[in-house]
């Protein structure tokens, strides 16, 4: 599975302060004890409180590439932000995100080309967060059928159901993850599916154990990817273990070491 660490979000109190006082080693210190985590890619987010955020998201680019060439996911609902981002990357980028209304793919989509970027659609539009498993497999065909309009390679697509709180949308999550196993037949070649898996467990008071339950159950409906803390060892001894099982990788008494060292 890929995984995309979450920890650079200027959200989070440490990296909100470094991206303030521009403090590289708080970044770079971040960076890479995710990427020895087992981390295959970073999320890169200036958070909410950034007054600056097209200059803050190209500062977090450099400052990140001067110590890992792993792909970037930028992270933003600014397209200036993504394009500011997009052109200080000197690796394989990740546009995170876009939703489904036409309007935002009419941005997205040409920027993702034009810098050869990876996708993440979200099934949302302006109409608010899909309520069943039929909204959200509505709302990933009209991804996939602009992205073939617009000739975006599929294979580079992620899909994301909108992970939803358990304490708030319990009855939610079976459509969430039938979802996951139904977006691979809307075409062919079919799109990867993505999950913010930290969404799961908000507001609750077991994160840990939820979001690795959660994982390793999306894991078993067909999910590719994921945007989570790879420095949470349970969860990801626990993706890990749930592949292992699934027969993606050969067994050996140390297999957990050997995943994160691929």
């Amino acid at each position: 599975m890929f995984i995309i660490g979450e920890l650079i979000n200027g959200m989070y109190a440490n990296i909100g302060k470094a991206i303030k006082e521009k403090d590289k080693s708080v970044i770079q210190k971040c960076a890479l004890s995710q990427i020895q985590a087992g981390a295959d890619a970073l999320d890169v987010n200036c958070g909410p409180a950034s007054k600056e955020p097209v200059s803050d998201i190209k500062w977090l680019v450099e400052a990140i590439q001067e110590v890992t060439d792993k792909p970037l996911a930028l992270d933003s609902s600014k397209p200036k932000v993504i394009e500011a981002g997009l052109k200080a990357a000197k690796n394989k980028t990740i546009i995170n995100s876009t939703t489904a209304d036409p309007e935002k793919m009419e941005i997205i989509l040409p920027l993702a080309k034009s810098y050869k970027a990876k996708l993440i659609g979200l099934t949302i539009s302006a109409k608010g967060i899909p309520q069943n498993k039929d909204q959200r497999l509505e709302l990933a065909a009209m991804i996939v059928a602009t992205c073939m309009d617009k000739e975006f390679p599929i294979e580079d697509l992620y899909l994301d159901p909108i992970v939803m709180p358990v304490n708030v949308a319990q009855a939610q999550m079976r459509d969430i993850l039938e979802s996951i196993r139904e977006f691979k037949i809307i075409s062919d070649p079919s799109p990867k599916a993505i999950i913010g898996l930290s969404n799961v467990s908000q507001g609750t008071c077991t994160r840990s154990l939820i979001n690795r339950t959660f994982l390793t159950m999306a894991i078993a409906y067909g999910l590719d990817a994921a945007i989570l803390d790879p420095l949470d060892k349970d969860l990801m001894d626990a993706g890990i273990s749930t592949e292992l099982i699934l027969n993606k990788h050969i067994y050996c008494d140390s297999y957990l070491d050997a995943y994160r060292r691929k």
